[in-house]
């Protein structure tokens, strides 16, 4: 069994991609294939951490600092990953579809970082503006956060399930062995099984209502309601 698990898929081809694709390799399925994942479980499904008393106890932000840890340790793996198959003998980095989803993920990812940038400001009684009152991007839910927040949703998940086929077209250009494509499976299965389970118990709430609860006076939940 260990030399079935050890042996790579197409036993034909061996696996040999060298030092600097193999530490991509390594950097981009940390990121990609676990603390991405992780990360997004946390935003859509922990607003309300196990244990707080909603909408008595509002605005518990371990769900955002878990969220924004693994997101910047993900960005941070990614940067060091580019460097190195950028470092990569030109003939070991192939063309084909890894290629080119890897560039449209990294774009993915670098609108990302600039789109939390230009989100606006929050408002709300906890960070007042300038003039005193409670107006703010977020606790209005204007314009500007309701694209913010639709922008960082299609294109986040987008770049979660391109790099499914990024990661697997990787595992095949270099003929993993079978334990990787194992591995890889069941994680992704006990994240589809997660995701599914959290959404049927109903804790995907919004953020507005996360932070300022779900009074129905709000300027942000009356928007949502007038819609």
């Amino acid at each position: 069994m260990l030399g079935w698990l050890l042996t790579p898929i197409e036993p034909s081809r061996i696996h040999d991609v060298g030092f600097w694709l193999s530490w991509h390799a390594r950097f981009m399925v940390v990121a990609w294939a676990f603390l991405i994942p992780v990360g997004i479980l946390s935003a859509r499904f922990f607003k309300i951490w196990p244990g707080q008393q909603w909408p008595q106890t509002l605005d518990n932000k371990n769900w955002w600092h878990l969220h924004r840890t693994l997101q910047y340790i993900a960005v941070a793996l990614m940067a060091v990953a580019l460097v190195f198959v950028l470092r990569a003998p030109r003939d070991h980095v192939l063309p084909g579809p890894h290629l080119w989803l890897g560039w449209t993920i990294l774009a993915l990812t670098a609108s990302q970082v600039i789109g939390t940038i230009l989100r606006g400001t929050k408002g709300g009684p906890t960070e007042l503006n300038r003039d005193g009152s409670f107006k703010g991007d977020h606790y209005d839910m204007s314009l500007r956060r309701r694209m913010f927040e639709t922008f960082h949703k299609v294109t986040g998940y987008t770049a979660l399930f391109l790099s499914v086929g990024t990661i697997l077209s990787g595992l095949w250009q270099s003929n993993a062995p079978r334990w990787m494509w194992i591995v890889l499976g069941l994680w992704w299965l006990m994240v589809a099984l997660a995701y599914s389970v959290l959404q049927s118990r109903g804790m995907a709430i919004s953020t507005y209502h996360a932070i300022w609860g779900p009074d129905e006076t709000l300027p942000g939940n009356m928007r949502r309601k007038r819609k």
